[in-house]
This record gives C-alpha cells, structure tokens and sequence, in this order.
C-alpha cells in the first residue's frame, strides 16, 4: 500500500474494501506529523491539539464511506476537516486576551536560544485573533499559497494576505522589547 497514491488509499475506504484499515493507516502515517502541527499551532493547547487532531482522522474514517466522488485532494480534505474542528474549538473557547495586558518576561543576563525564541512566537501566537493565527499559521508555517488559504477560508486573497499581514505587524509588536535585546547583546 505505500506506494498507491493518497487518491487511490482513500479509494479503499470510500468503497470500504477488506484493504480499507491498511490504506488508512497508510494515509495516518503521511499525514499525521503536519496535522498535528497545525492543530497545536492554531489551537495553542496541547490537550485541545490532540482532541482535534485525532477527530478529523476519525471524521476522515468514518465519513469516507459516505462520499459519493473520489476524493483527488486528500491532503485538503484532511486540512479542511481539521479547520473546521479547529474553528469549533476556538468559538466554544470564547475568551479572549487584550493585546495591551500581555506583558513578556524580558532576561537580559541570558542569550536567547532558538528553542526560547520559538516559545516566544508561540506567546505571540496566542495573543492574535484567531482568524489572522489561522491564516498565518498556514502561510507561514505549512507554507499554504494565499490562493489555496483563500479556498479554505473562503476569503478574498487579498483578505488573507491582509491578515497575514497583520499577524506579522502584531508579533513584531509584542516581540518587539525581547528583539531589542537581542540587538544590545
């Protein structure tokens, strides 16, 4: 099975054949590390990512069977599912954090690893609207094309590039005290 192609392992579990569990464990082990990857990244919590994570593969299985073409964008479908899960998670969470009240922990004994400078994006992360993490989550972690970020959130282009944008502009304010000492270091 490892060499069947994404549309031909997800043909095996929409026409439900004896192969239809090896085909999916096929598709899980292509697709899983991103998936994951994009849960935790666009959720920010690390039980919420897992939830989610493991519901679309579940949602992906089970709803298979029921789709009436073949599926040629597998990895889309799989993106599309867990946007979707991602987006119900985020409106039943309906708490937000002012920009203005977040204040980062600025050391300037210590040079700043790579791993402690990605933990501070991730801060950052976490202060953005949901809708702009999103669309910069995609661009500029899974490296998604405005146009196919604009498919799935059926945005205008220039809306996500104008969201994309304005998550760039805001990390760049809240990182802004740690990056400065950088500079004097």
């Amino acid at each position: 099975m490892t060499t069947l192609s994404d549309t031909d392992l997800f043909e095996h579990l929409r026409m439900a054949t004896p192969d239809a569990g090896v085909a999916f464990t096929e598709l899980y082990r292509r697709h899983h590390h991103w998936a994951y990857a994009y849960c935790l990244k666009v959720l920010g919590r690390e039980e919420e990512a897992k939830d989610v994570f493991q519901e679309t593969f579940i949602r992906v299985y089970r709803t298979a069977p029921q789709s009436d073409n073949p599926v040629t964008n597998v990895a889309g479908l799989i993106m599309r599912v867990c946007r979707n899960l991602c987006l119900n998670v985020q409106r039943d969470r309906k708490t937000t954090v002012e920009i203005e009240d977040v204040h980062l922990v600025v050391d300037t004994h210590h040079h700043y690893e790579k791993d402690e400078l990605l933990d501070l994006i991730d801060a950052a992360l976490d202060c953005l609207d949901a809708e702009d993490r999103e669309v910069f989550v995609l661009r500029m972690y899974h490296d998604i094309s405005y146009d196919e970020i604009a498919r799935q959130t059926g945005l205008t282009v220039a809306a996500v590039k104008n969201r994309v944008w304005r998550a760039k502009s805001r990390i760049k304010v809240l990182l802004a005290p740690v990056l400065s000492e950088f500079d004097r270091l």
